[in-house]
Order: structure tokens, then sequence, then C-alpha cells
């Protein structure tokens, strides 16, 4: 029986005016091929729904080409909408890729919350890399404590948040805000592939951690 991952990512498409950001196509395309080799069905959804704006800067580094390539930006053409239809019950796992976008749309949106509170409550596999673990700030357990508290995660950094010089630009610095909801920040060198697996959630530093965070789900979810 075919099982299916649900992948979530921005819909945000600046960081200010004539400043365009959106998500890093590496930390979605290689997951992407990673679990569609791995056998699992896919699919896309992101809070507008539609077509998902890339980060212009990440088309300049990409490593996944060909045909792989492809076959993930069709599957960014036509993501569903993210609202309350969108429930955990159909999806083995729920992965989270990165990009600056993602500091604007996914902390407080609702059904993100819910998704993550859902996964967690219910220990189904959730993955997230770069500036993925954005979708923890927001999210609350039953009894009201963050659903992030005590538990370790990795995630863009403040140091590499300023080595892009990006650090007075986003809405706030993600190490930070994950450490002020409890989160046990488990960090390695600036741009050091890192993953880190807490029970069955799975995190990435960077973009160079992808495919790490990809392996790692496909791992829990054959119950290696």
């Amino acid at each position: 029986m075919m099982r299916t991952i649900l992948i979530v990512t921005t819909s945000h498409d600046e960081l200010a005016p004539g400043h365009a950001t959106g998500l890093w196509f590496d930390e979605f395309a290689i997951p992407y091929q990673r679990f569609r080799e791995a056998g699992f069905e896919i699919k896309v959804a992101s809070p507008r729904g539609g077509p998902v704006p890339l980060d212009p800067k990440s088309l300049d580094a990409v490593e996944l080409v060909g045909p792989a390539a492809v076959a993930a930006q069709q599957a960014l053409d036509h993501t569903i909408a993210l609202d309350e239809s969108v429930h955990h019950e159909p999806y083995v796992a729920l992965f989270f890729p990165g990009g600056h976008g993602t500091m604007y749309d996914l902390p407080d949106n609702p059904h993100v919350q819910r998704l993550v509170t859902d996964f967690l409550s219910h220990d189904k596999v959730l993955g997230a890399v770069c500036h993925g673990p954005a979708c923890l700030v927001g999210a609350m357990l039953a009894d009201g404590t963050p659903a992030v508290s005590g538990r370790r995660v990795a995630a863009f950094t403040n140091s590499e948040e300023k080595g892009v010089g990006l650090d007075a630009s986003v809405p706030f610095l993600l190490q930070d805000r994950l450490q002020s909801r409890g989160g046990e920040l488990d960090s390695a060198e600036d741009w050091a592939e890192h993953v880190v697996v807490d029970g069955r959630l799975v995190t990435g530093q960077n973009p160079q951690s992808s495919r790490g965070v990809a392996d790692a789900m496909v791992r829990l979810l054959r119950g290696a």
C-alpha cells in the first residue's frame, strides 16, 4: 500500500519591498526525490495554495538537477491550499523545508500549528530543515505548553543568519525563538551538515542537512 508524506512549504515571497525570498529549492527538491525513491507518495501544500515562490538565490546554488529537479519544480506549481480540510490522518509523515519565507507565514498559521501539534501528539514522523523549524514556534500541546519545549532540535543558527547578512531583516532569529519556547538547540559549526533526531521529530540545521533529514525520516518510517 502506497503511503503518503505531506510537505508544507511557504507561500511568502518578500523579505522587504524589492527583496525577494521564498522556498529554498534544494531543501524541498532533495527530500522530495528521496521520499519518492523510497516509495512514498507525496502531497504538497502551502498557506495560499498554487505555485510556490522560490528564493532566487537558491536557484543559483541548485544541487539537484535533471529530471528529478524538473519533477520537484512541477510539484511546486500546483500546491493545495493549507486549510481546515488538511488533517494528519491520511499522512504518515509531515515535512517542512526552509527558505526565509517560512519565517513569515508558518509560525502564526493556525493550520500549521494544528498539524504540528497533531503529528507530535500522535507520535507521527515530523521533519523540518533550516528555517523549516519555524513551524514549531507557534504550536502548543493540549496542556498549553509549547510543542518544542524540552525537545532537542536543530535549526538555522544565529551565526548562520548573520553570515548571510539577514539577521536584521528577518522578523525574529529562529534559534532565539525556539530556545525561548523551551527548545534545546543542538548545533554544529556553520554550514556543516547536522541532523537531530528526537523521538520521531527530525530537524536539520541548514541546506546542507536536507538529504540527511530525509534519510532519517525514511529510516523512522521503515522502522529501522
